[in-house]
This record gives C-alpha cells, structure tokens and sequence, in this order.
C-alpha cells in the first residue's frame, strides 16, 4: 500500500466536450497504465452511447501509478466526471472524494456556463484548483481570451494556468507534474473508526452491488463486516480492488485510497450514492458530509408497448436505479397505456439518456409521455397538494391557487446573439434579470424562467440562435403563482390521460390546436366522424375531426325516384348517428407512439 504523502487524488472537471476523456486518455498512455495495443479514443467512456454523443454520463475512476523525479512512484486517483448540468449532483460526489480538481477550459469556447459552475462546487468542497487550458493544437485556439475569462469569471490567476492539448499530448508531462506538487495528499480525520464515502455505485449481475468508494479512514479488506449508515444495513464484504481501468482485486483499500468494494448484497435498493460505509468492529461516530437525498425536477410515465414486459422493466429501472442514484420511479397506471411507471429526472438530458439505456442495455420497448413538473396547488381549505401528474389535478373550482418551479438560469452567449436571446427567454414566459459583459465578444444573460418551459426545446433553439455557440446553465429558485391550468384531450367525448398536461393559459390555445392537429393525422377513420377536442375545464378550446368511412349504399340503385335513393341516405345517416353514441374508439399503440415520441409541441 502506498504512503498518504505519496498518493494524490483528482478530478477532471469541464464544461460539456471540452477533452476531459480525451485528457484522461493521454494521462493513462503517458503513465503506462493502459498498453498501446489496448489504447481507443474515450477509454473511460465504457457505454456505447457515451461514445457516439461524445459525453461522459457517468464517473469513471482509474489508478494509475507516476515516477516522479524526485525518485518516488505515486498513486494517482483519477475520477472523470460528467460536465452537463443534469449530473451536478455526480460531479458533486466524486469532487467529495478528492483533494485536487483539474479545471479544463477549451481554448477554443473559453470558460462556458458549465465551467463557472463546476468551479463553484470545487471551491465549496475546498478543493486545490490547477486550471488546464486545452485543444490549443487547434488554428482556432485563442489563450489571451482564455486567460482573460479566467481572471475575470473565475479569479483564477492566469500564471497558474498550464497549457496542453488531450489530441497530441503536449503539455501533459507538465500537468502530472503539477499535480503531484500541487495537489495536497490525503489526511486522515480526527475522528475514530473506519470510514469510506460512496461515491458511485454499479449492478453486476453475477456478484451483485458494486460500490465505488474513497477510504478516508482506516482500511477495508476482504471479510470484514461493514455498516451502510443511511439504511443500517449490514453485509460482509466479498471483495476490495482499484480501477486499473477494468476491476483488479487487491489485499485491501486503505485510508486516502479510491477503489471499489463490493458487499455480499444482492438488491439495487439496498445502496445510496453519498452513503458512509463503516466497519462494525470499528465504527466512526457520525456519517461523511455530503449525503443527501437528490430531489428530481422533471417527471414522465414510461411505459412498456408490450404489457408482458411490465416485471422486466421493473427489474431494469431497478438495475438502472443503482447505478444512477438521481434517477427515481413508482408504479402507476393509465387508462390508455396500462401498467408504468412515474419516473423522477433531473433535466431533460437525463430523461433522454435514462430512457435510451433502458432500451439498449435491458432491450426494452418503452414508451414515454409528456414530461411535467411539480406544481404546487393550494386549495380553498388550505391544503396544499404537490402535483406531478396531471391526471392528479383536483377540480378546478376548489383551487385557490397554483404555484409552478422557478429556475434561475445563466446564460453565456456572443455580443451579437443577445437580442435573439432575450425574445427567446420572453417567449418562455422568462424575465432577465441582469447582463454582465465578460469581455468583448462574450456576455452572462440572468434569466428567470418557469422550469416547465425550458423543458422541451429551449436547450436546442438557444443553440440554434447563437449558432452552437450559446451555452446554459441553471439552479432552482422557488416556486411562484401562475395562470396554469389542466387541459385534457378528449377523442369522442372520452378523456385520454396520457395526453393530459398542465399549460400556462395563454399557451393552451396554441398547444391544444398542435396536439389535435397530430391527432387527426395518427388515429385511423372509423365507420362514424370522430370529434378531437382540446378542453379546459369543460371549455372545448379546439377541435379537430376525422371522416367517417363511409359505404357507397346508392351502388345497387342503376335509376329508379330520388326519393328511394334519399330513403337509403336517411337510413345511413340514422345508422350512424346511432353508432356515434355506442361507438367505441380504439386508439392503437402506434398513435401514442408517434404523438409522444414528437415532443416538439410546445
């Protein structure tokens, strides 16, 4: 085991695609710790939808082993983690295992809205900050700017900062160096007792739970008896080891070392990211700081298109659940859809990403509906109910009011693109609050917007406008009152659930034209018209029909009166009208389908 003073550990921490795995590629050939032959471009990035996006979703850590001139090798932790807003709370927990961040700002973008606040989390964990400029290979590298953002934005001193490029390698000799001298190594804590903080966490199906963990305090080796403090659950531990990158066992992890410990559990329920493990025999007295229970922000039922299917999505969110701790679900059912699930998320990238893995690593068919949030409805008796289902909404005439999440979002954008912006956040329903002017080219737009708004399309039309080069970020800021209301979908005078949404008022209008419109277009003709009608409240706001089929019955009648040919016209409109009121609309698996899979109404 190697000596506190000769270990360091560190994180890489960025705005979104600018090089972190690309970084931690070059530090792994550099270091030895992976063969040329094995070598690919994104080691760390182990799913295939990492690679294809080009973004980290989850933290990967790996040890690596440097010979420093000073004579002395020296074990270095790295964790790569995520850089998009929807998985702060994952950067926040792997910083929690470190003394050092590297802040990696691309010479071409300069410091980003994802940047400023991955430093904030830094400087509240009280972490040692080397600031990395790079991709300054590239013809449109500019570091005067970049230093200039730094000092600016950042406070960071612009003599501090190291110069590198993750394609080619150069620098990165220098930057293991200043890690090594500039970032502290581990203490132990004043307190007794063995003490490990979870930082991640992994379901493996033939050894079970899979815990990603930096010891603080004393050691943990095979066979010892462990406690989980947030659920007091005890286990034995099966195995210790460190990422080399793939698993490797070991003797034992010992204090200041990052690794992964796997207990003899078997349920994805019975682990918490965040949680404190601690050692029965010799326990510490209170848990690490930094756990709490992640609260998500936006809300969709999935569903399985095959209902057989309903006990293998269960098992999966449940897999999923482990290795993702932001991620929430309970069962629910629908009228139109069956047997689901409601499912918690942190933003709509995290929605998009947890409903992609169910499809590709547990091959599952799903079906997701239109994503919500949590409303808060004060009724006129004085309670107040949390909503996130539409389906939920209680009658409208006992609500006094409700109350809608707010977010305060930073956006950075070129000079030039600010008009467009500011329309863009005002169509949203936003207000900005303020605008600070970084340098020349760049400025900071404060927004105050309802987080419902930004939910589905605002992220894509900011890059739109600013051509790519528009970057956010955000944080809640409360609730406050807004005319909000439910609007249901009727087909034939029936409500369907799975359409239902909570809309601003002035939104309703336009949103239950769009919806009926996609409607008309998917649900195929019956024998009678059928009426689609967007309602509030009772109130029919738009309505859309499909054609009845209809039989040729005058097709025997080769002459004769008129009027025997209008007596068989009278008996089919009578046999219709009839058939409106019995008739029963089935609307098929592909309609919903197509309408939910299209959720650019807005």
């Amino acid at each position: 085991m190697a000596k506190l003073e000769l270990i360091r550990n560190f994180c890489i921490i960025a705005h979104i695609d600018h090089g972190k795995s690309t970084l931690a590629d070059r530090l792994l050939e550099l270091t030895g710790t992976v063969a040329a032959r094995d070598l690919q471009e994104q080691l760390l990035d182990g799913m295939d939808l990492e690679r294809e996006r080009g973004i980290t979703i989850k933290s990967h850590p790996v040890r690596m082993h440097y010979k420093h001139e000073d004579g002395n090798t020296y074990e270095l932790n790295l964790i790569d983690t995520p850089g998009h807003v929807d998985f702060a709370y994952e950067v926040s927990r792997s910083l929690g295992a470190c003394e050092g961040a590297i802040l990696l700002i691309d010479a071409t973008q300069g410091v980003q809205a994802q940047t400023v606040a991955n430093v904030n989390l830094a400087i509240r964990q009280n972490l040692k900050i080397i600031p990395v400029i790079n991709k300054i290979d590239l013809p449109a590298s500019n570091l005067p700017l970049c230093y200039e953002q730094m000092e600016e934005i950042l406070a960071l001193p612009r003599e501090e900062a190291l110069s590198v490029s993750g394609k080619t390698g150069e620098g990165v000799p220098e930057l293991l160096r200043a890690v090594i001298e500039r970032i502290p190594h581990p203490v132990l804590l004043d307190e007794r007792g063995a003490s490990a903080l979870i930082f991640d966490s992994n379901y493996d199906a033939y050894r079970g739970v899979v815990n990603y963990v930096r010891v603080k305090n004393g050691s943990f080796k095979r066979g010892t008896k462990i406690r989980l403090f947030n659920n007091g659950i005890e286990s034995e531990v099966k195995e210790v080891g460190f990422f080399g990158p793939e698993m490797r066992a070991d003797e034992e992890l010992a204090a200041g070392s990052v690794g992964y410990l796997i207990p003899n559990l078997k349920s994805p329920a019975d682990t918490k990211m965040g949680d404190t493990i601690t050692d029965i025999k010799d326990p510490c007295d209170k848990p690490l700081p930094g756990f709490k229970e992640v609260r998500p922000m936006v809300f969709s039922g999935i569903y399985p298109i095959d209902t057989a299917d309903y006990e293998q999505l269960k098992a999966s969110m449940a897999k999923l659940q482990l290795n993702d701790a932001a991620f929430m679900y309970q069962a629910e059912t629908s009228a139109a859809l069956g047997f689901g699930f409601r499912c918690g998320f942190l933003g709509l990238l995290h929605m998009e990403i947890i409903q992609e893995r169910l499809r590709r690593e547990y091959n599952m068919d799903i079906i997701a509906t239109y994503p919500s949030v949590i409303y808060h409805v004060y009724m006129k008796s004085g309670e107040m109910i949390q909503v996130d289902n539409p389906v939920f909404m209680p009658d409208p005439s006992g609500i006094e009011r409700i109350e809608e999440p707010i977010i305060d979002c930073h956006i950075m954008i070129p000079t030039e693109y600010i008009g467009d912006v500011m329309n863009l956040v005002m169509s949203k329903r936003g207000i900005c609050t303020n605008t600070n002017s970084i340098d020349a080219n760049h400025v900071i737009i404060t927004a105050r917007l309802p987080m419902h708004e930004i939910l589905i399309d605002f992220h894509d039309k900011l890059k739109s406008i600013t051509r790519g080069y528009g970057s956010m970020d955000y944080e809640p800021a409360g609730y406050q009152a807004g005319k909000l209301v439910k609007m249901d979908i009727l087909v034939n005078g029936e409500p369907v659930d799975a359409f239902s949404s909570i809309v601003h008022v002035d939104m309703a209008y336009s949103r239950g034209r769009q919806l009926a419109e996609r409607l008309r277009d998917v649900i195929p003709p019956q024998m009678f018209t059928i009426a689609i009608q967007a309602a509030v409240g009772g109130k029919v706001i738009a309505r859309e029909s499909i054609k009845q089929l209809r039989k040729n019955v005058l097709a025997k009648c080769y002459g004769g009166d008129i009027s025997r040919k209008r007596k068989l016209l009278e008996k089919q409109k009578e046999g219709k009208k009839r058939m409106k009121l019995i008739g029963q609309v089935n609307i098929p698996q592909e309609a919903f389908v197509a309408v939910l899979k299209n959720s650019d109404v807005n």
